[in-house]
Formats: structure tokens, C-alpha cells, sequence
């Protein structure tokens, strides 16, 4: 082969190795490598075409000429200087590392073929190697570079995981990457990545961090060392150095990247951090916190099983999962959800705090859940980089520590095993090994007597152990001067790394740098529903292509769209916002298209209700037995009054009362047997009171503002139209749903309709299957009285008989009218009307709360074509099979109307409620 001379090295420098004796090629350029002092604080120089800036390696990203973008079309590949087998055995001195070791050495240099079988790669060179260690206790560092054939003239370094000890071989897809897309190797970059300088079968074995080496490897220093060998094997291979080069890494990995460029600055244009394990070693302390909380500052009364976490978590989704405007397990308003811990912590508790069932938690457990949950701050000693702060899990902001989301728990027993195990609450597993061999170095010591806010002497050996590992350090102007770009990912969900450490870490960049720059040179992206790689929505976006774009291209990434690969909910999308927007529900079209939510920045009181009344206000309704009734809302107490007005079942007079609590967004808990109350917009009440009979709780609507119809002569002209109707008939016969269509006339009669097949029918004044009566004001109740005449006579106001009465509503000025019926105790309920006109698909979009016949609270969506309703969906048919009415499909079989905010579901399938209605939040 003949020595050719690559362009980026000095002519002068090349002659001078070409003539040293009996060294190949490969020795050459190594010995043109040798000696640099580019990379920040020395290691290997690159001799590139051109000056660096600032020192660096590579120049700055500037932006090209708008006809000249970069990559557009792309470089032609660079082809390899040297064969694949010529770096087999190779050496590289120490000189070459900036750090102190021993040297390296390449164990095996291997052709892979694009055709080998499994390969999808492409054609390269697999080149497996070790750093050998200065102290001789210690492990070597063992490192993965990737040669392709076809070169980019980009590199990929690839952080660690866990306590690492597992080699990174750089042959990996990207982190949360788009599916389907190849490995950054198949796409012609040369990667690399190394095991942090010891070996493990676990990544939560901590037993290495006795060597003092390989805790400084773990640190960071491996990640400096396997850099300068890649670059030196790259240009030993190319002969060329990288145009661009990055740092991808996820957890530890995370922690890699921000620790790389804070300690040395200019070997990166770009990294990715996603959900970094940054604040490291408040992390550990943080895990050593929830495992006293579980097992030692109570005996073992703290310790929660499994059911109880469910609990747990279950009843955090419930309060805040809809804070968001949509219903879908994923709790997006995290600072407002935040608010309501009191609350929901007050409702987890046993009386008296002594444990007396599993549906309720002891003062032990609540004070678990809060260590889970709440910040560690210490005031008695400082962490690396005057850090005072470790951030909680959002426990109580939907984040899942047990379930079918994650595989993380709290273990299975309530006396952990010294050192712990697998079987133990995994959060306190590696906080155990990290007391044991990162600080005391005592393979037996107990760690449940480590506290984590008061270490004693073990205080300063914190603190070094902190200057060792955590990647806290705020000042990334140097990074940021020679053109550095960071993209940071965390899910709010997370529960092994605690994304408020990284909030924590982002408002300190600003403290430090001041916005402006944060502005240019960092996007963090905060995901609701995200656990550690689990939890329920997992993002899929190319976060690769957002960074070449910014360093390449100047094109910085703004609000992405990230694609959901939990496997029962693949395929929806998120838009992916900026700290600290989240994304908020518009209110119409499908919760699961990006495109219907907002990213926003409001937080709020979860607990105030815009839709509650300024003052004590009474609403006038009925209920599905056709009882009349009135609501009293003192909004100052919460306080609530139902008063009977009328009804077949029990006095008039009768009265039930109880205090409203918050569940947020407008509705609220009461002592109507579970029923929900929600507050809608213009006036609107549903609820629910105590049944007359049988246990469980009857439905209601009300209204603050009613149609009153005093005047002499009367005049429906306000409230006269042509309506469908859906109800209910709840008396001894049974339950049965109703489906009309109605007429109120101008004089106040009013007749209906029903089609003998399906009950809807467009009105027709001549049909068959009919009732007909008229309404007349009754002041004292301030209802109308019903009052039913011949169904084959003319419209009369006068004569007929008494069987029920009519509350027509006014929500914003718009009559929403209901008949009570109380005609017999075999024929008692209630019917709603909605115009018959045509239901455009879209005016019913939005999030309701429901209470059906059966005694039970259900949410709802509409959103365009679709419904879900209590967990089921279906498709919606608009204007089917009557104006005016929704009829959904199989999913869910019924129909609905919907009229000013207020929607009534009837259900065609005999096994469902007959009735179901409420309010759009």
C-alpha cells in the first residue's frame, strides 16, 4: 500500500514520521496524532484544515448561505485510509490520553459485512479495545469504536447507565428515537463508547467505587480517556479528523454528556441529555431517604405493599389527571396537580392515622409517601458546586413507582436484606450500594442508619464523592462560546431520577448565564406521563436530526411532536414543549393528535372553579326520579344544601347537606353516596342527591338562572322550539331510557313524539305515538307545573292532569328545558331536551363529567367523530338518526344530545346505565 500523506496533516510533520523505522501506516498517523494539546486541558490534537476557534477541535457552527445548506446535498463519504486489520494490536502511549493511564490497546479490529448475517449496520470496522489503568488494583476501562466504510465525518460518542460495568458498543439506535429509523452507525458516523472502567453483570452493583480509580473512571474520567483513543483511531483510520461530533446519553448517560462538557468544553459541538442523572449524588441520598421512610423511622410500619402504592397512585391520577383538560392517564399540569398534595394525602389517611384497612394509609405510610414526594434540603452541609437541593419524585403527580408501566417498585417485604436485593424497593437498592462503597466503603455497614440530611462524619466525604460524580456545575460558557449546542429531555413521570433535580439544574444555568444565552444554546423538554423509560407515554422523536439541524444548520429546534410507544397507546402525539410549557387540551378534536393541544405556561389554582358562583346562590333542578328540587352553594364553606320541592317518594321539605370538596377542575366530592358536582360555564349545576330508595345516588341538573313565566297573558316565545328528547323512566317499573321528539308551543302546550322502533323521529304534529299537555307557572316552587292532556284531542291550557312539572334552564341565555315526571310510582324520571337542528361535529368537543342512573360518576370526551365514555370508546355518527342527535357505535351503543354545555347519554345497550348526564368542564 502507498503511504499517502491525508490532507489535514503538515506536510513537514508527515515526512518527519514517514521516515521513522519499520512503523506502518497506522503508526504514522498515530505519531502525527501524538502530542497535541487541543480538546481542552491537553489530549490529542486534530490538525484540522482549519484553525479552531477558542482553542477547540472543531470550528463553530455558523449558518450557510440560504442556497447552500449543509448536507443538501450531503458530502460525498469519506473512504478509509487504511484497512480494517491494520489497527488489530495496535498500541496507542499514554501521551496520546490526557488523563493518566497506562496506555491502550486494540484487542481486535474486525471487518463487518453488510451482508454478515443480523448486520444492519452497513460495512465496518468493530474495533474492541482496553485502557490500561495507572493503579494496578484497578480495572481497565474497556472501549467500542465503530469504523463505517462510508464515513460521514462525524463522530458519536454514547454515555453509560446505571453504576455501568457494561461495555456501550456505540452500535446502538437512538435513545426514544423515531422507530424504524437506523442506528447512527448505519447512518455513517463512527461511534464509540466504553464500560466506565470496570465490569459488572449488574448495573446496580456498586462494589467498584472501593477503587478510587474506578470511581474517578465513573465520574467521568473513562469518558475523557475512550474519547482521546476514538479520535486518535478515527484519524488513524480516515486520515482526516471529524467535522462534528457528539455526545448522546440517557440516566447516567445523561450525566456523561453535561459532566463531558463541563469538564472539557471543547470536544463537543452538540449532546443530548435525556432524563440526566445529573444532581448524582442527591439522587442516592434521596433513594437512602425513602429507604429509612420505608423501613426504619417507623420500624416497618412505613413500608407500603403493593396494593397500597396502587392506591397511592390511583388517587393522584384521579385528582389531577384532568387538570389538563383531557382525560388520558397522563398528568400534564404538574405544578397545579402539586397543589392539591394536602388534599389528597388528607384523603389517603386512616382515622386517626392508625392503620385499620388497605384502603387507607397510616401516618407511617403518609410519611412515606412524602419522602417519596418531597425534596431533600441540607443545611448542614453542601453538595459539588454549593448545590443545597435534591429533587423529589412527583408521586403525587402521577408519577408510577408500581404497576404495569414501570418495573420499579417499593419490593416485596417490609425488612429489607442487608446488602439489599432485588426484592427490595428498587429506589433503596442503590442507594444502599452507593453508602457502602461510594462513602463508607464498608461492605456491611448498615445503611439505614446513614442519614442523608445529618451524615456525621461521613459529611465530607460526601461533599468529595459529590465533586467526583455530579455533573451540577452552571457555567457552560465556555461550551456555549466555541458554538456548543445541549438538548435536554425528562419525563415528569420519572421515578428513578428525579426531574426536578434537572429543573433545579436549568433555572441555575439561567441564575448563572442569564437567560439570553440559556435561550441560544439550550432546549430542555419536559414530558408529561414519561417515566425512566417508562410510564405512560414514552416519546419517539429524532432528536439527532433536531441537533444536527441547530449545529450544522443554525436551525434551532422549538415545540417538536413527540409519537406515544407504550404499546396500548402506539401512535399518539404530543407536542413536545419547552420547559415550562406543557401540553393543555384545546378543548375539541382527538386527544390523541398533537395537533389539538397548546403548549402552555399557565399554572393556577387547581382548586378555584371560574365557574362558581361570587356569593350563596341557589340552582333550581330536578333529578332522574323526578323529584324537584333546589341546590344551595355557599362557595365561601363549600357548603351544600339539597332541598326536595317535589316528589313521589318522599315529603317535599326534605333536605340533605353536606361540604363540597375540591377534586379540581370544577368538580367536587360530596356526601351524596360518591356523586360528583361539577360547575359548568353560564350557570349550570350536575350532582347528584341521596336516591329516595334503594342506596346510591340520583342524578341532578340545575340551573342558577330559569325561565319564569309569570306574566298575564303568558309568552313561551323565548323558550318555544322544536327539541329531541332522551331521558329516563326510574320508578317500580324498572328503568327503562327514553328517546323523543318535542314540540313547546308559543302558548306553552307541548306535545311528543316517539317512533315505535328507536323512539327519535323528526316532530310531526300528526304522529301517532304521542303525549300532549300544557305548562303553567307555579311561583311558590318557581317551576312549571305539567299538566297532561288527551293525546287525541287539540292543544289545550286548560283541564288535564297533573304529572310532573318542567324546570326550563337558562345557561347563558340559552333555554335548556326538563320535564320531571311524576306521573305514578311505576312511571317517575326525567327527560332533557336539545334543539332539533343539525349537531355540527365539533360543537360537543370537550371533557365532561357524567353521573349515570346506576349511582356512578363518569368522565367523558367528545372529540369530532369520537367519544370515550367511562373508559369505553366508540365513533359518533352526527345528525343520526335525527338532527340534532350523536349516535354512537358498537364501542359504546346510545345516542346523545347536547345543548349549551350540558350532555345526556342514553345507552341502547340494556346491560349499560339507561342514562347518563353532566357538564363540559
Amino acid at each position: 500500500m502507498r503511504t499517502t500523506r491525508p490532507a489535514s496533516i503538515p506536510a513537514s510533520m508527515f515526512r518527519a514520521v514517514r521516515h521513522a523505522v519499520g512503523l506502518s501506516l497506522v503508526s504514522l498517523i498515530l505519531a502525527a496524532c501524538g502530542g497535541g494539546g487541543g480538546g481542552g486541558g491537553g489530549g490529542i490534537g486534530f490538525l484540522p484544515t482549519t484553525p479552531p476557534a477558542s482553542g477547540g477541535s472543531n470550528p463553530p457552527a455558523t449558518n450557510p448561505p440560504a442556497d447552500d445548506p449543509p448536507d443538501n446535498p450531503p458530502p460525498p463519504p469519506v473512504q478509509p485510509a487504511v484497512s480494517c486489520a491494520d489497527l488489530n494490536g495496535k498500541s496507542l502511549p499514554a501521551s496520546l490520553i490526557s488523563l493518566p493511564t497506562q496506555g491502550a490497546t486494540v484487542t481486535s479490529a474486525t471487518p463487518v459485512a453488510a451482508g454478515d448475517a443480523g448486520n444492519t449496520l452497513g460495512d465496518y470496522c468493530r474495533v474492541r479495545g482496553t485502557i490500561q489503568p495507572v493503579d494496578p488494583s484497578s480495572q481497565s476501562i474497556n472501549f467500542a469504536v465503530n469504523l463505517p466504510e462510508k464515513w460521514n465525518q462525524k463522530t458519536i460518542h454514547f454515555g453509560g447507565g446505571g453504576f455501568d460495568g457494561v461495555l456501550i458498543d456505540g452500535t446502538e439506535v437512538i435513545r426514544f428515537g423515531p422507530a424504524g429509523k437506523p442506528a447512527p452507525l448505519a447512518l455513517g458516523y463512527a461511534t464509540y463508547g466504553d464500560d466506565s472502567g470496570h465490569q459488572s453483570g449488574s448495573i446496580t452493583d456498586g462494589k467498584f467505587a472501593a477503587n478510587d480509580e474506578q470511581l474517578a473512571n465513573y465520574g467521568g474520567n473513562s469518558l475523557k480517556k475512550t474519547r482521546d483513543v476514538a479520535q486518535a483511531l478515527v484519524l488513524a483510520r480516515y486520515g482526516v479528523a471529524p467535522k462534528h461530533a457528539y455526545f448522546l446519553g440517557t440516566s447516567t448517560g445523561g450525566r456523561d454528556a453535561l459532566s463531558y462538557i463541563q469538564r472539557w468544553p471543547l470536544d463537543y459541538d452538540g449532546v443530548i441529555a435525556n432524563e440526566p442523572a445529573l444532581n448524582y449524588t442527591g439522587t442516592r441520598l434521596s433513594n437512602v431517604a425513602v429507604g429509612r421512610a420505608l423501613y426504619y423511622n417507623n420500624g416497618t410500619d412505613g413500608w407500603m405493599d403493593l396494593s397500597e402504592t396502587l392506591m397511592v397512585q390511583k388517587a393522584a391520577m384521579q385528582a389531577c389527571d384532568k387538570l389538563d383538560g383531557a382525560a388520558d392517564s397522563i398528568v400534564s399540569n404538574v405544578e397545579s396537580c402539586r397543589q392539591l398534595n394536602t388534599q389528597l394525602l388528607a384523603s389517603l389517611r386512616c382515622p386517626g392515622g392508625t392503620k385499620t384497612a388497605k384502603t387507607c394509609l397510616s401516618d407511617a405510610q403518609i410519611a412515606t409517601v412524602k419522602a417519596i414526594e418531597s425534596p431533600l434540603d441540607f443545611t448542614t452541609y453542601s453538595l459539588a458546586n454549593g448545590v443545597k437541593r435534591a429533587g423529589g419524585y412527583n408521586l403525587l403527580e402521577g408519577a408510577l413507582v408500581a404497576g404495569p408501566f414501570t418495573t420499579r417498585d417499593l419490593g416485596t417485604r417490609n425488612v429489607p436484606a442487608n446488602p439489599a436485593t432485588s426484592a427490595d424497593a428498587n429506589m433503596y437498592v442503590t442507594g444502599d450500594q452507593w453508602v457502602k462503597f461510594f462513602v463508607t466503603r464498608d461492605a456491611n455497614f448498615n445503611t439505614l442508619t446513614f442519614d442523608p440530611l445529618n451524615p456525621g462524619s461521613y459529611a465530607a466525604r460526601v461533599t468529595e464523592v459529590s465533586n467526583i460524580t455530579d455533573a451540577t456545575n452552571p457555567n457552560l460558557a465556555p461550551f456555549f462560546a466555541r458554538g456548543g449546542r445541549l438538548i435536554m429531555l425528562h419525563g415528569l413521570a420519572d421515578e428513578v431520577i428525579s426531574p426536578n433535580s434537572t429543573i433545579d439544574y436549568y433555572k441555575q444555568l439561567i441564575a448563572t448565564l442569564g437567560q439570553a444565552s440559556v435561550d441560544r444554546n439550550v432546549r430542555f423538554y419536559t414530558v408529561p406521563g414519561m417515566g425512566h423509560g417508562t410510564g405512560s407515554f414514552i416519546p419517539n422523536w429524532d432528536s439527532l436530526a433536531a441537533l444536527k439541524g441547530w449545529v450544522e444548520g443554525g436551525l434551532a429546534p422549538a415545540t417538536g411532536v413527540a409519537v406515544d410507544a407504550v404499546a396500548g397507546t402506539y401512535g399518539r402525539t404530543r407536542p413536545l414543549c419547552l420547559f415550562p410549557a406543557w401540553p393543555k387540551y384545546r378543548g375539541s378534536g382527538s386527544l390523541d393528535a398533537a395537533v389539538n393541544y397548546s403548549c402552555v405556561t399557565e399554572v393556577g389554582n387547581p382548586l378555584v372553579c371560574p365557574n362558581l358562583p361570587a356569593s350563596v346562590t341557589s340552582y333550581k333542578g330536578g333529578n332522574s326520579f323526578g323529584e324537584e328540587l333546589r341546590v344551595q352553594i355557599d362557595p365561601a364553606t363549600m357548603a351544600y344544601t339539597v332541598t326536595i320541592d317535589a316528589s313521589l317518594q318522599r315529603a317535599a321539605g326534605t333536605v340533605r347537606t353536606g361540604t363540597l370538596v375540591s377534586e379540581g377542575n370544577c368538580s367536587y366530592g360530596s356526601g351524596e353516596s360518591g356523586a360528583v358536582f361539577s360547575f359548568g360555564a353560564g350557570g349550570v349545576l350536575s350532582g347528584g342527591v341521596n336516591a329516595p330508595s334503594g342506596g346510591g345516588f340520583a342524578p341532578l341538573l340545575a340551573f342558577q338562572n330559569t325561565f319564569q313565566n309569570a306574566a298575564t297573558p303568558t309568552v313561551f316565545n323565548p323558550v318555544a322550539n322544536i327539541f329531541n328528547a332522551v331521558g329516563v323512566q326510574q320508578g317500580t317499573g324498572g328503568t327503562a331510557a327514553q328517546a323523543l321528539a318535542v314540540r313547546l308551543r308559543n302558548a306553552g302546550t307541548f306535545q311528543y313524539c316517539r317512533d315505535p322502533a328507536n323512539g327519535f323521529m323528526i316532530y310531526d304534529a300528526t304522529c301517532t305515538q304521542t303525549e300532549k299537555g300544557y305548562i303553567t307557572y307555579n311561583g311558590t316552587r318557581g317551576a312549571f307545573d305539567l299538566f297532561t292532556t288527551s293525546p287525541t284531542g287539540s292543544a289545550v291550557t286548560t283541564g288535564g292532569t297533573l304529572t310532573g312539572s318542567m324546570v326550563i334552564g337558562l345557561v347563558s341565555g340559552t333555554a335548556v328545558p326538563m320535564h320531571l315526571v311524576r306521573e305514578s310510582a311505576a312511571n317517575a324520571g326525567m327527560r332533557l331536551f336539545g334543539l332539533q337542528q343539525s349537531l355540527v361535529s365539533g360543537t360537543a368537543d370537550g371533557s365532561y363529567a357524567l353521573l349515570s342512573v346506576k349511582g356512578e360518576n363518569h368522565d367523558a370526551t367528545v372529540a369530532g367523530s369520537g367519544l370515550n365514555l367511562g373508559g369505553a370508546a366508540a365513533g359518533l355518527s352526527y345528525d343520526t338518526p335525527v338532527l340534532g342527535v350523536a349516535q354512537a357505535d358498537a364501542g359504546r351503543a346510545g345516542n346523545f344530545i347536547f345543548n349549551s354545555g350540558v350532555l345526556a347519554f342514553v345507552s341502547t345497550d340494556a346491560a349499560k346505565a339507561a342514562l347518563e348526564l353532566g357538564v363540559r368542564h
